[in-house]
């Protein structure tokens, strides 16, 4: 017996596809005996297993867990819960050796896929890769795998909140903080944890909901914003925590509405981070800010840009050992008294004890980053044959000219007016670019300079992709 899987749904950093489309039960039980076979091949044998609140999940766990049984893998069901709470469920139990968790992520309701752990290393790229060739040629392995229930989330709560140890409860107390769970996996949690929380917590859309009826959970999108922002205003809180669907990616917003972006909230991370741990390598995507690499430097760390995609840096702080990590799109990694991981209530509990530590408001830690211009994230379709051909267009025609070119994923140009950036998606077939500068006018002249590569390459930014 084989399974062949639908070309688009195998991808760098995960599965994912479009329910009764592309992705389907059968997909599920596939990917669960590939998973097994490969894990058994390591020496593993027990798989911690959660799934979010999308109205697909259940019947994906169902045959998932099928899957990984039928070829010999025992399976600990930790139930509906964040991504993070399945990270946490691999990460703690001794007797755990990977982990899956069902999750479309920030994807439309209709979407759902797979985050994968290994015997504690991200599952990405070539791994998935091996899933579809064991699928084609059906060479899993057969065994009897047994299956248990455990919960995870009161430990998991309470691990969270170690993350204020050694902070005066008294100097919280007057705290008031506004979260939105988006109706998405992180709801139940959050519920639990702003209950344990010092201060007065206010949450919207707590009730899992694979429907998204309030917003689409996705905050690095402004208008998802909005609801947390008007609750914001509306009770004079502090400041307020969103979160994607499966609660590994957090957006924020100050007392005064502004968002704080992922690479801004790595720099109020990093500056309490430095304190205790000098000379730490803290890792921000490339399409981070210059701002933070500067931060980062100035503070005593050492900045290190490296690619998009959650799976390529968890495995670079591994490599370097580094506390601290976090991407543009709300994917923050503390590895410094926690397992590395991205995971967003974790890193909403430690924006407050950062903001306790220095002693200043949110409000006035994001007031006194330099104000710079920037794009949002310009993403825009072309053929999936051309994406990275076109990139190597660019770096060709780039040599030997004095363009400062950083090449760690895609193209990023330093000039004296800033920086611009073209890389090619791992996931989808778009080509994605963004640009900085002090001045308008800086601005200008380098989204032209993308636009002159483009053309050059026989492409244009004017095609905007949904994400």
């Amino acid at each position: 017996m084989s399974h062949k899987f639908h070309p688009t749904v195998l991808r760098e950093y995960d599965i994912r596809g479009i329910i009764g489309e592309t992705l389907g039960a059968e997909d599920a039980r596939a990917i669960g005996r590939g998973f097994a076979t490969l894990l058994r091949q390591a020496g593993g044998k027990k798989v911690a297993v959660g799934y979010d609140g999308r109205v697909s999940s259940p019947m994906l766990e169902h045959a998932l867990v099928e899957g990984l049984t039928s070829s010999g893998c025992d399976v600990v069901r930790v139930g509906m819960g964040p991504t993070p709470m399945l990270y946490y469920a691999e990460a703690s139990a001794d007797d755990v050796d990977g982990g899956i968790q069902i999750t479309g992520s920030h994807n439309p309701a209709n979407y759902n896929g797979f985050k994968m752990v290994f015997q504690g290393r991200p599952f990405f790229g070539a791994d998935i890769q091996e899933i579809g060739r064991l699928a084609a040629e059906g060479a899993w392995s057969d065994g009897t795998g047994t299956v248990e229930k455990r919960e995870v989330l009161e430990a998991y709560v309470e691990r969270m909140l170690a993350g204020l140890e050694g902070i005066d409860r008294e100097r919280l107390s007057s705290l008031r903080v506004g979260w939105d769970a988006g109706n998405g996996a992180a709801g139940p949690a959050l519920e639990i944890l702003t209950a344990r929380l010092p201060g007065e917590h206010f949450c919207l859309f707590t009730e899992v909901d694979g429907n998204f009826p309030n917003h689409h959970p996705d905050p690095t999108m402004p208008e998802n914003l909005e609801d947390l922002r008007k609750l914001v205003a509306e009770k004079n809180l502090d400041f307020g925590i969103a979160f994607d669907g499966d609660g590994d990616r957090i957006g924020a917003i100050d007392g005064e509405g502004r968002i704080i972006w992922g690479d801004q909230l790595l720099m109020i991370y990093a500056e309490d981070l430095l304190r205790d741990r000098p000379g730490s390598t803290i890792i921000a995507d490339v399409k981070a800010s210059r701002a933070l690499f500067e931060r980062v430097a100035e503070l005593g760390g050492e900045p290190l840009m490296w690619k998009t995609g959650h799976s390529l840096i968890k495995s670079k702080m591994k490599e370097t050992k580094a506390p601290l990590a976090g991407e543009m799109s709300g994917h923050v990694f503390f590895a410094d008294t926690y397992y590395g991981y991205d995971d967003a209530l974790y890193a909403g509990v430690r924006l407050i004890a950062a903001a306790a530590r220095l002693g200043k408001s949110v409000t006035a830690l994001r007031g006194a980053m330099p104000d710079v211009l920037n794009t949002p994230e310009m993403r825009f379709q072309v053929d999936e044959s051309r994406k990275f051909a076109a990139i190597d267009e660019v770096k060709q025609r780039l040599q030997g000219t004095d363009a400062d070119v950083n090449d760690t994923d895609g193209v990023r140009v330093t000039t004296a007016d800033g920086w611009w950036l073209l890389r090619a998606s791992n996931t989808q077939d778009v080509l994605v670019a963004r640009a900085e500068s002090d001045s308008a006018e800086g601005l200008e002249r380098l989204l032209r300079q993308i636009d002159e590569q483009l053309a050059a390459s026989g492409l244009e930014r004017g095609a905007q992709a949904a994400h």
